[in-house]
Formats: C-alpha cells, sequence, structure tokens
C-alpha cells in the first residue's frame, strides 16, 4: 500500500470530496454534534479555497492505492510570522486532512512532505499554520513532522495553536 501525492485543482472532483470531509470533520468536532449539511455549505462558501493555485498558493490530492485520501493546500502569507528576528517568505498549510480511516498509513507525512515542496516552489522559506485544541490528531503530525508551536501570527475564528517549520 503506497501513497501518491499530486498537485490538482481545489475544485477537482476528489479535492472537492474530500474539502467536504474536512469541513464536515472540523465542524462536527466544534459543535460537538454532526455537522449539518447547511454548515458544512457555510464552511466551503468564500473559504479562499480559489486562491490555492499558483502563483500564490497550490493544492495537493493524496492517493493510497489509487484512490483519494488525503489533500492540503498552500498558501503565501501576508502575515508572516518572526522567527529569530526574520520574516523571510512563509507559506500557510491549509485544509490538511487525511481520511480517518488512511490515518497511521503514512499519508499526513507524505502530504506534508509535498506541501512543503510546493512551498519552496513558491519562494517560501518558511510553512506556518494555525489550528485547534481538539484536532489532536493534526497537532501531533505537525510536531512529528518537525513543526514547533510559536506564538499567535494572526488572529482567526477557531484558530487556538499556531506551528512554524523552517524550509
Amino acid at each position: 500500500m503506497s501513497w501518491i501525492m499530486n498537485r490538482e485543482p481545489y475544485d477537482s472532483p476528489d479535492a472537492a470530496l474530500l474539502r467536504r470531509e474536512y469541513y464536515d470533520e472540523v465542524a462536527s468536532r466544534w459543535y460537538g454534534r454532526p455537522a449539518t449539511a447547511e454548515e458544512i455549505e457555510e464552511g466551503l462558501t468564500d473559504d479562499g479555497a480559489d486562491r490555492l493555485r499558483p502563483p500564490l498558493g497550490d493544492f495537493v490530492v493524496g492517493r493510497h492505492d489509487g484512490v483519494a485520501g488525503a489533500c492540503g493546500g498552500i498558501l503565501l502569507c501576508e502575515t508572516a510570522p518572526v522567527i529569530d528576528g526574520t520574516a523571510p517568505a512563509t507559506a500557510e498549510l491549509t485544509r490538511v486532512y487525511v481520511r480517518p480511516a488512511l490515518r497511521g498509513t503514512g499519508g499526513g507525512a507524505a502530504l506534508l512532505t509535498t506541501l512543503e515542496t510546493a512551498a519552496r516552489r513558491l519562494g517560501a522559506r518558511r510553512v506556518a499554520l494555525d489550528t485547534r485544541h481538539d484536532l489532536v490528531e493534526a497537532r501531533a503530525l505537525y510536531a512529528r513532522n518537525g513543526y514547533r508551536e510559536i506564538e499567535p501570527y494572526a488572529q482567526r475564528p477557531y484558530a487556538e495553536r499556531w506551528f512554524a517549520k523552517e524550509l
């Protein structure tokens, strides 16, 4: 069983389905109950995914044994976190998702590696992200892959923890 990661438009059929599953999971956790179709649609409406294409961003879909099972985006930041007194070009991870049944199969690490390569291609020298306290699997994935917690670099709804990694 292996993963193959490829750049893909954020609105391709597989990418759109994975993004919908991502919003379903994060909204359901936030509300403490299954998210409604309306709540998922609201999360997907005007969510900025259209910026996840060159020259400012990119989107990746991962396939496990040929079946779409992971996705994530990278976007050059306007609000770059300062580390060690400098603010080099920074890209932000967003919409990082691996289907629950495929977690623990190496897809998350492969997805991060591919997104970091995309960030370098966009000119970034650092990757940053925000996440929530309750997304413990995501926080563990980032820590295992060299991301360290940093001070908040942007104020957004639902952002509770911030991470960064030098490329």
